[in-house]
């Protein structure tokens, strides 16, 4: 087997790598390193099997001949976060939405077998139940939300019309080993985690009973792999940790306690809870995740290091960051 893997130097990019080169795969990556990291793949260095391009996945010249005789794509390749997205929503279409484009012409005229779109529950913004199903209102409050769900929508269609065979997986609060160390301020862990090495407070957003369906990494490479071997076509598929966990509790795993804490205000527009219903990929894939909160916290304490060289965000750098989601995201929760 063959496997193309967009994004594959990135977080969960490179993860996917691991799986299909153990699963005795060919590899090939496409890459623009904008966050991915050639370290995350520094260990399959010397793999015969890994072919690795650095390129934009808009450029559908220069990496059109990745895709021949390629028979499953897995497209990673994306920008996120909240505030850059609000502060450049150009980028975050070229990037989400035509790279998508690019990346869905490709396969349709080199004929791939299976191409699985990687969504995000963000594009249910606020939703009205939980744990939230596929049926569930989208309602995208920002644009990476929107331009994800824009890919997701591409894709779906070009299966409808086309006969692309796609899959697309709608991921949940994903954590684990490799996740992003730099840049603009983002997921909790990486926030968290900079802050333990550097013995500052870690920064809670209201009262932290906020909950999260924080689901580890490898368990979503394998939700991946198990639906690339299926034969289902045309559906999009939840995939999460079945439980939901509170910021709070996330701060006592990490070693945490009141007396090392910050709490800062509550943000328009994020949810109190995210918390997949996994039903339809539970009955249709017979997929479930194996790995608990405690064990997943675990492997990234494990592997701290890694975080050595993140920013250290406190509550005054906190709010500089995240003025704009105040800006434009408050006023439609006023």
């Amino acid at each position: 087997m063959l496997s193309l893997v967009t994004g594959g130097c990135g977080f969960i990019g490179s993860h996917m790598v691991d799986r299909l080169l153990a699963e005795g795969h060919k590899v090939r990556v496409i890459d623009n390193f904008s966050t991915g990291r050639y370290e995350n793949l520094a260990h399959h260095r010397d793999n015969p099997n890994l072919e690795v391009m650095e390129a934009d996945i808009c450029d559908r010249e220069k990496i059109a001949p990745m895709f021949k005789d390629v028979d499953w794509v897995f497209h990673f390749a994306a920008l996120a976060d909240i505030v850059p997205s609000i502060q450049k929503p150009e980028e975050y279409f070229h990037s989400n939405v035509d790279g998508t484009f690019s990346v869905l012409q490709l396969s349709r005229e080199y004929n791939i077998k299976r191409f699985i779109y990687t969504a995000s529950s963000s594009c249910y913004g606020i939703p009205d139940k939980f744990p939230t199903d596929e049926n569930a209102e989208i309602r995208p409050g920002y644009p990476y939300a929107l331009t994800k769900r824009l890919g997701e929508e591409l894709a779906l269609h070009w299966c409808k019309v086309y006969g692309l065979p796609v899959v697309s997986l709608c991921l949940f609060n994903v954590y684990g080993p490799r996740s992003r160390t730099s840049g603009t301020y983002g997921a909790v862990f990486g926030v968290f985690l900079g802050q333990k090495l550097a013995g500052k407070p870690y920064t809670i957003v209201g009262t932290g009973e906020q909950t999260r369906d924080f689901t580890y990494v490898t368990d979503i490479t394998d939700a991946f792999y198990t639906a690339a071997n299926s034969n289902i076509c045309g559906e999009r598929f939840n995939v999460g940790s079945e439980h939901t966990y509170s910021v709070n509790r996330l701060v006592e795993l990490l070693g945490g306690r009141e007396a090392n804490t910050a709490h800062i205000p509550k943000r328009p527009g994020e949810p109190d809870c995210t918390w997949a219903d996994t039903t339809k990929i539970n009955q249709n894939l017979n997929w479930h995740p194996k790995v608990t909160l405690e064990e997943g916290v675990q492997h990234i304490l494990e592997n701290i290091d890694y975080w050595r060289k993140a920013p250290v965000w406190t509550p005054e750098s906190i709010k500089e960051a995240t003025a704009d989601w105040f800006k434009y995201l408050g006023k439609n929760h006023e």
